[in-house]
């Protein structure tokens, strides 16, 4: 019997990792919007009080203060939850962080359904798609922790608006400190030749699991974790799509917009082959437990599975 693996909320990895930064870099500063407990910034706020701003609840102000911040020279984290963040903040994070082309850092937690039982409400299926379509917004989803981690450094190091997505459910940890990651380049965790799975945040893990499935039904899957969706690694995409002949995409996200939508512009545009995209399909989430949920809405490592084969008997017709 082997041990389960280890999990870790890759909004907790955030957290950790501006403290970590905070004590590298002076010019780091975090601002949230009254969720500092939720959104893992709490730590900053106790290890450098006078760089945190706790803005009440008006994400709005936060990223036009953030915006001013960044103006003066400083690398602002802005922090809340995605459905906030990118919702109820989008013009100010459109008209100062994206048009002012300023060096804005927002990490939006609790992305996706599996917030769970906050319900639709809160459950942020659009966000990557409302950022994504912003001129010279980096967005990153990462995997694991260790992932999150590089992700945040990495952000502080790039010049220009970034949006990090973390999630509030444990996942399990994938990679360890010899992983690297790099902005815009998808990572093969699994080699394959009948089919590519591209997945992205929650789902990689699950993924792999998928992979396990398929391979038990004689079917090779390669397995790519797409932590940029944009910008999205044109070159893996292509390789897979020449290399595989199929590809699916899984996301915690509305297959409208996202890396699905990615993927699929780059194919359509320079290598089409037949794609199957898992994620939610065109509608709201609701209340209830992350694992009911992933059931509900077709997420899990047997939908995977399932459209892999979907992808695979369309090659040729």
């Amino acid at each position: 019997m082997t041990d389960a693996p280890q999990k870790i909320a890759t909004r907790a990895a955030y957290g950790k990792a501006l403290v970590k930064l905070g004590e590298l870099n002076p010019d780091v500063v975090v601002l949230d919007a009254d969720l500092s407990k939720s959104t893992k910034t709490d730590g900053f706020a106790k290890r450098f009080p006078e760089r945190f701003m706790q803005m009440g609840i008006a994400e709005a102000d936060m990223m036009g203060t953030a915006a001013g911040l960044a103006a003066s020279g400083k690398i602002p984290f802005a922090s809340s939850f995605a459905i906030f963040a990118s919702g109820r903040a989008f013009d100010q994070v459109r008209q100062t962080a994206g048009y002012g082309r300023l060096n804005v850092k927002i990490g939006a937690s609790h992305g996706g359904i599996t917030v769970g039982e906050d319900g639709a409400s809160h459950q942020s299926i659009e966000d990557i798609a409302l950022m994504r379509v912003i001129p010279g917004m980096t967005v990153i989803v990462p995997a694991d922790a260790e992932e999150t981690e590089q992700a945040v450094f990495a952000a502080a190091r790039h010049e220009g608006p970034v949006y990090i997505r973390t999630g509030r459910s444990p996942v399990p940890v994938l990679f360890d400190e010899g992983y690297k990651f790099q902005i815009g380049k998808a990572s093969t965790l699994r080699e394959g030749k009948d089919v590519t799975i591209i997945a992205c945040g929650v789902m990689v893990s699950v993924s792999l699991e998928a992979a396990e499935i398929l391979a038990k039904r004689g079917i090779l899957a390669r397995v790519l974790n797409m932590a940029t969706i944009k910008p999205v690694h044109v070159d893996a995409v292509v390789a897979a799509a020449k290399e595989t002949g199929a590809i699916v995409t899984a996301e915690e996200h509305s297959i409208i917009g996202g890396l699905g939508s990615a993927v699929c512009e780059v194919a359509g545009e320079m290598c089409p082959v037949p794609i199957e995209r898992v994620g939610i399909r065109d509608v709201f989430g609701q209340s209830g437990t992350p694992d009911e949920l992933m059931q509900a809405y077709c997420l899990t490592r047997d939908d995977i599975a399932h459209a892999a084969v979907r992808a695979i008997d369309r090659i040729g017709t």
